[in-house]
């Protein structure tokens, strides 16, 4: 199972294990790099900027040959700690950087400047070919099997035009749940996968045991598209909590957002409250549980340490 990845992260197996709000940690990335795959980390996860440099220290510490670390940055001006969170990986040294929801522009050449790789999340050719212009060393490819903010393409359809277009290595993310799912992205032409839901339901994810569960016991069927969260249409798990509060946004933020000059305060407010709403679900017992998560919970059929995920996934 070799592939460009491979050989751009210096790793064992052509698997990110993609980086999830709340869910990820330093615990599942070190034993992703222990079982020979790269992990990756939101900086949004960590609070403070003194948290991320002890997540990098605490990484750089732990890192073993045919093992990787990364982080995603969301690049926007909705993220008012990107620049800080920028300056300290770069400070303080990755493998690699994922860009998401904006211009990679200043990430890439920043990075570049120190050696790390950047990695550019794309839904479709015309923004594939914008990163490679600036330079990204590759694109995530996230097609409409994607958990979380998915592309509308098929991993097929987006993979071959992005291969027979671009000149940088494709990662794919989205669909992938099992060894059979990262043989065929590669068989697309894909360079590599990056892999999210699984890991959810794993015993170093510091998630409720009731979400891991919920990857256990919902399937493929009960993922749905919610524009409650960040105003950004997001697959979330289909619990009776939002079968209850909808998945459409309110016909006020409907009519504010068609405001041009309202739009932008709109979508920060429903992302702030979409994110809490994220966050409480997902770290304290709680009614409302909105559960991020990709139809590729199918194949999650009980809560494993992430070295037996990974051992699903490449054996």
């Amino acid at each position: 199972m070799t592939a460009k990845l491979n050989d751009i992260l210096h790793i064992k197996y052509p698997i990110i294990q993609a980086p999830m709000f709340l869910v990820s940690n330093t615990a599942m990335v070190i034993e992703a790099m222990q079982s020979g795959i790269a992990g990756c980390i939101p900086a949004l996860n960590y609070r403070s900027l003194e948290e991320l440099k002890a997540a990098v220290h605490e990484l750089k510490a732990a890192k073993v040959e045919g093992g990787a670390f990364g982080f995603n940055l969301i690049v926007n001006k909705s993220n008012l700690k990107y620049k800080e969170q920028l300056r300290i990986l770069c400070e303080e040294g990755c493998d690699f950087i994922i860009t998401s929801l904006g211009s990679p522009e200043e990430t890439i050449k920043k990075a570049h400047e120190v050696g790390i790789k950047v990695f550019c999340d794309v839904v479709d050719l015309k923004f594939a070919k914008k990163v490679e212009s600036l330079g990204a060393d590759a694109a995530i490819a996230v097609n409409n099997q994607a958990g979380g903010h998915r592309g509308n393409m098929s991993p097929e359809t987006l993979i071959k035009e992005l291969k027979a277009n671009i000149n940088i290595p494709v990662i794919s993310a989205g669909g992938v749940g099992c060894k059979a799912d990262v043989e065929r992205m590669l068989s697309y032409g894909a360079d590599g996968v990056s892999v999210g839901s699984p890991f959810i339901a794993s015993e170093e994810a510091q998630v409720t045991d009731e979400y891991k569960q919920a990857c256990v016991d919902y399937g493929a069927e009960d993922i749905v598209m919610t524009e409650r969260i960040s105003g950004t249409p997001c697959t979330v798990i289909n619990t009776p909590y939002v079968q209850k509060i909808g998945t459409k946004q309110t016909w006020l933020e409907s009519v504010l957002n068609k405001n041009k000059r309202l739009k932008k305060w709109v979508k920060m407010i429903r992302f702030s409250i979409g994110m809490n709403a994220t966050k409480n679900a997902a770290t304290k017992a709680t009614y409302k549980t909105v559960w991020v998560a990709g139809p590729s919970i199918e194949y999650t059929d009980a809560i494993l340490p992430v070295k037996d995920i990974v051992k699903k996934l490449t054996t």
